[in-house]
């Protein structure tokens, strides 16, 4: 008996593209970005950290039915403007470029004057 025969590639429903790339494990980020009910329609924000093979980059994102929405992005190669010449994939780039963004996230919002720096 032929299992796979052409009644059976009809009814087949391929997975999303990124799952089968195994970039995204939508299960996971359906936990990550759900908020609670009694929150509705308030934003979850969430910091994500990259690192390629030269520099770290961090965003502040939140999740909308449109897809993610960028509020700030930061990369240590900006870090050259500050005076860190090099060394830009090591942690305390790392922690740099996240101070970066969140001061870039403040002043959008209109709280760097409430949090200042020292």
């Amino acid at each position: 008996k032929v299992l796979k025969n052409k009644a059976s590639f009809k009814r087949f429903q391929v997975k999303p593209r990124r799952r089968r790339e195994g970039k995204t494990d939508y299960r996971a980020r359906g936990k990550m970005v759900r908020q609670e009910k009694s929150k509705f329609n308030t934003r979850k924000y969430r910091l994500i950290v990259r690192f390629t093979n030269k520099r770290c980059i961090c965003q502040i994102a939140y999740a909308t039915i449109r897809g993610d929405m960028m509020v700030a992005q930061a990369s240590s190669s900006e870090l050259e403007k500050y005076g860190v010449p090099c060394g830009h994939k090591n942690y305390a780039a790392a922690y740099c470029t996240g101070l970066l963004v969140a001061r870039r996230v403040l002043k959008k919002f209109g709280l760097d004057e409430k949090f200042k720096g020292k």
